[in-house]
């Protein structure tokens, strides 16, 4: 078992990490599948739930199985603690929840994740969270719609689904001069390429449905705090609403994680073959994929990412009528929502996962009608460009 994550590469922690002493010499975690755990008599479940002694009680409020996945990705971010979810969007509610008061202000990203918008805008409005949405990307912007009551500045970069990249260091040092916080959704990169803290962020939520499980069988999200002290808050706040996740799911996606390093690298050299390859297409508008010297944040993606990920959007010249046909014709490639799977998939954010945030947002976040987002996965790359020149050769437009 590794005792200090700083000692060891990403590949090793992706192994290793997590990993604990069982006591009948487990090399794999077991599933503690239960709800209750039993106590040795009244006098010890009375000091379990003061806390005068360390242990489980309830798998709501701690689990083995689910312990050794938040050590895990607390290790491979970099950070103290963690804390799992149901999903992505637990995730995100739990941060604001634990964060955030009646009055206070958050500037958000407007290029993140369509129910993120929908959180902010349609529920935590009634409880009186003010919203900013601006362009990230742009550090005038950021410093412009900071407020005396804000609290979070809440990014993703990339962002979903349009890849536009945020100066993550130069956005810490403005919500820490405005005695503000910095949380990322980390969930396109993952640790595996991307680590925000080393960069100054407070918080760093992911959704482990996507590259972290990297199987397209569990919904999760997680929480990773830079500072743990502030956990036992964040875990009476997940307690309370009871957004955790089960122990199977954090079985399944702690065996994923091993493979993280090694998927990721495959999916980041899938997909810049298929960025250079959709980018010199004639019926292709535009290509934004972090690894293209032609993406307009490429020299910031060098420098805070290890490599450009497997995420791709691009705009056919015959806009959604031609993404349609594209879409509807594709052979390899799977029509469907989500990403970060071993399998490449493809799909429309303007009629899918972006559609909640209605078509004014949309534009704000230029997310256009045209815009075809693809998660590449770990398949031969020659065999994912035959499968879109098979769709595009059927565009006639």
């Amino acid at each position: 078992m590794i005792k200090s994550s700083d000692e060891y590469s990403m590949d090793t922690l992706c192994v290793h990490s997590g990993a604990y002493n069982d006591n009948h010499g487990a090399i794999v975690p077991p599933i503690y599948q239960t709800s209750t755990f039993k106590f040795t008599d009244a006098d010890q479940g009375a000091r379990l739930f003061k806390g005068e002694e360390d242990g489980y009680i309830y798998t709501r409020m701690r689990n083995p199985t689910i312990e050794a996945l938040e050590n895990s990705i607390a290790a491979l971010e970099g950070g103290a603690k963690a804390l799992g979810c149901a999903s992505g969007m637990a995730a995100i509610s739990t941060l604001f929840i634990a964060l955030l008061k009646a009055g206070e202000h958050v500037v958000c990203s407007e290029s993140v994740y369509g129910p993120t918008t929908i959180l902010l805008n349609s529920y935590l409005n009634k409880f009186q969270v003010d919203v900013t949405f601006v362009d990230t990307s742009d550090l005038s912007c950021v410093e412009a719609a900071i407020q005396p009551n804000t609290k979070l500045i809440f990014i993703e970069s990339p962002g979903n689904p349009t890849l536009v990249m945020s100066d993550i260091a130069a956005i810490a040092r403005i919500a820490h001069d405005n005695g503000a916080a910095l949380a990322i959704d980390n969930t396109f990169m993952s640790p595996a390429l991307q680590r925000p803290f080393s960069f100054g962020a407070d918080y760093i939520v992911h959704s482990l449905t996507k590259f972290l499980n990297g199987h397209a069988d569990v919904v999760g999200g997680i929480i990773v705090l830079k500072n743990g002290d502030e956990f036992p808050a964040f875990r009476k706040v997940l307690n309370h609403f009871g957004g955790v996740i089960d122990p199977f799911n954090s079985f399944l996606v702690h065996r994923g994680i091993k493979t993280l390093k090694l998927r990721m690298e495959r999916s980041s050299e899938n997909a810049r073959k298929i960025a250079e390859y959709l980018e010199k297409h004639p019926k292709v508008e535009w290509v934004r994929y972090p690894g293209l010297p032609s993406h307009p944040q490429y020299e910031l993606g060098k420098r805070q990412m290890s490599a450009p990920g497997g995420m791709i959007s691009m705009e056919l010249k015959g806009g959604l009528e031609a993404g349609k046909i594209l879409m509807n014709t594709i052979e390899v490639w799977t029509l469907a929502v989500s990403l970060g799977g071993v399998e490449s998939l493809i799909q429309h954010p303007a009629a899918m996962t972006h559609a909640s945030m209605g078509a004014e947002q949309r534009l704000q976040a230029k997310i256009t009608d045209g815009l075809i987002r693809m998660s590449v996965g770990i398949e031969s790359a020659d065999d994912l460009i035959a499968g879109l020149e098979a769709g595009l050769s059927r565009i006639t437009n």
